[in-house]
């Protein structure tokens, strides 16, 4: 089976996006490669600093990878977090830390309107692709549910009514802005084996 690096040293990202591709390649972390440096996401964009991540591996490996990025964007706060949703209570945040900002931020707006938007930056064979997922939905006003990972407790998908920490992570894939970016990759990658 053909290998390819996901540019990430977050293991819920890594448990998330490795059955996508179990079918098709072997998903090697950058700990299995033995990659253990931060890679930096000095850009304004999602798309610059996913690409940076995955061009960083290519150019030390030369091995096919992809690696994403994800931002929480809140119409009541014009966007933000946005690129900065990792950090968004300060550089060695805390996913809980983040939370409590947003909840504390948003104290009494009536819009709560968000999605999440994630980018995947894929080099294949030393050619760039992206491809990008998107879900709507609402910040709630307190959190909920206990599994997932940062936002997770307090964004409810449009449609739904529980958070996607309430969610099994089979159901939250199905809809996710991550699990709708790397759909669109998979089916790339089908088309070109």
């Amino acid at each position: 089976m053909k290998k390819i690096v996901f540019a990430t040293n977050n293991e819920h990202k890594l448990k998330e996006v490795s059955h996508y591709l179990k079918n098709l390649y072997e998903v090697i972390s950058l700990n299995a490669l033995g990659f253990y440096e931060d890679i930096p996401e000095p850009y304004d964009t999602l798309e610059e600093n996913a690409l940076t991540k995955s061009q960083t591996i290519f150019d030390r490996y030369q091995i096919d990878c992809f690696s994403d990025d994800t931002g929480l964007e809140v119409e009541a706060l014009n966007g933000a977090p946005g690129v900065y949703s990792a950090r968004y209570a300060g550089e060695g945040c805390s996913f809980k830390d983040n939370v409590e900002k947003m909840l504390r931020e948003m104290q009494g707006q009536e819009n709560r309107k968000a999605r999440f938007r994630t980018v995947v930056s894929l080099i294949l064979n030393g050619e760039k692709y992206f491809f990008e997922g998107i879900v709507n939905g609402r910040i709630t006003e307190k959190e909920s549910g206990t599994d997932g990972f940062g936002y997770d407790p307090i964004f409810i998908p449009d449609g739904y009514d529980i958070s996607f920490a309430e969610m099994d992570l089979n159901e939250k894939n199905k809809i996710s802005h991550r699990g709708r970016a790397m759909a669109k990759l998979v089916d790339f990658l089908k088309t070109i084996d």
